[in-house]
């Protein structure tokens, strides 16, 4: 074993600085070919990235060296590949000019040892959507699957990536963060089929695109259910299903169609009404089945006016809030205590990564 010197960096994008359906924009097309790409940047050698529904993360590997010559043209080169990536990803997404304009502020960067804590905190599914979810730790398993079969990791990452997850699968282990997670998609589809019934024959419509439409879908995905999905906006209806599945359908299209879905998951963040009696009226007042709506937004976007016409049942967060709070209440408790741990590893995992295999 030698002491190897290098630069790591983590540049991202996630839910947590752009909207979800915006997010579809930066995914890369053909991942195998983004790596590729990444990694062809002189001086780059090793490259990993995470695409899932709500992040795109690259890790890149640069300025090999053995021994403990520094190298004085580091930071220079360090600009260098970040520009250098910049202008791979506008080139192998779909990137349009108001992302490119704000790409400065959209996007994360990181390097060192903010990278392993980052990763670390990742894995341990604190920077996800659902806090302890074990979806993120199964992802960053097959981002490091892929990488090697196209042979884009190395010995640095490789080590990296598993050592993280390591790390990771023992303290979920430990403190239980990771024990009977459940999202506000969860407990809603949950809730949906006991009343109505979820089957392949049932019309379902998913009505927003923010992180409550988010875990929704999700839940739908993971049972195989087919939904439309909808927003006032298309391009942000088409974005989201990009990524998170559903059939984009425009508002307009959806009003009047309203008769045809037999459940309704309602999940946006406007300030007013969207679903109202004069709305729908006239399209719901021939239909002979019944239609469940479950309105999670948050004030309720649906009137409750609408229960007035046949066959409507109308359900509010508030009838499933207490299940899906008393879960993350739960896990929160539990995050200092993961926080801790991570705080101590991250030193005892850097000095493992200054010694590599070569």
């Amino acid at each position: 074993m030698s002491e190897i010197n290098f630069d790591i960096i983590n540049a991202r994008v996630t839910f947590k600085n752009i909207p979800l359906y915006t997010l579809s924009r930066f995914r890369f097309k053909d991942l195998k070919i983004a790596c590729e790409t990444f990694k062809k940047i002189p001086g780059v050698a090793e490259c990993v990235i995470i695409q899932t529904a709500s992040r795109v993360e690259i890790f890149t590997v640069s300025n090999l060296e053995l021994g403990d010559t520094p190298d004085g043209r580091r930071t220079e080169g360090k600009t260098l590949i970040l520009n250098q990536i910049k202008e791979i990803w506008q080139s192998l997404s779909e990137l349009e000019q108001i992302d490119i304009d704000h790409f400065d502020q959209t996007l994360e960067v990181y390097k060192g040892n903010d990278v392993y804590l980052h990763l670390l905190r990742l894995a341990c599914g604190l920077d996800s959507v659902v806090v302890g979810k074990d979806e993120i730790l199964n992802e960053i398993k097959a981002s490091l699957s892929h990488a090697k079969q196209i042979n884009v990791s190395g010995n640095i990452l490789n080590k990296l990536f598993e050592s993280v997850m390591r790390i990771a699968t023992r303290i979920r282990e430990t403190t239980g963060i990771s024990k009977d997670v459940v999202s506000l998609g969860d407990v809603a589809v949950k809730i949906v089929d006991e009343k109505a019934g979820l089957d392949a024959k049932k019309r379902i419509l998913l009505i927003g695109t923010g992180e409550p439409a988010a875990m929704v879908a999700k839940t739908l995905n993971k049972k195989g259910i087919v939904f439309d999905v909808t927003s006032k906006n298309i391009e942000r209806s088409t974005g989201f299903s990009k990524i998170l599945g559903g059939k984009s359908v425009s508002f307009e299209e959806v009003l009047a169609g309203f008769d045809k879905y037999d459940i309704i998951f309602v999940a946006t963040t406007s300030d007013y009404f969207l679903i109202t009696f004069d709305r729908i009226k006239l399209v719901m007042e021939e239909k002979k089945k019944g239609t469940l709506i479950l309105d999670l937004s948050d004030p309720r976007t649906v009137d409750e006016g609408i229960t007035v016409l046949p066959g409507i049942k109308l359900l509010f967060r508030d009838q499933i809030a207490e299940i899906y709070e008393e879960n993350v209440k739960a896990r929160a408790g539990i995050v200092p205590a993961v926080e801790k741990i991570i705080d101590k590893e991250v030193p005892i995992l850097e000095a493992t990564m200054k010694i590599i295999h070569i």
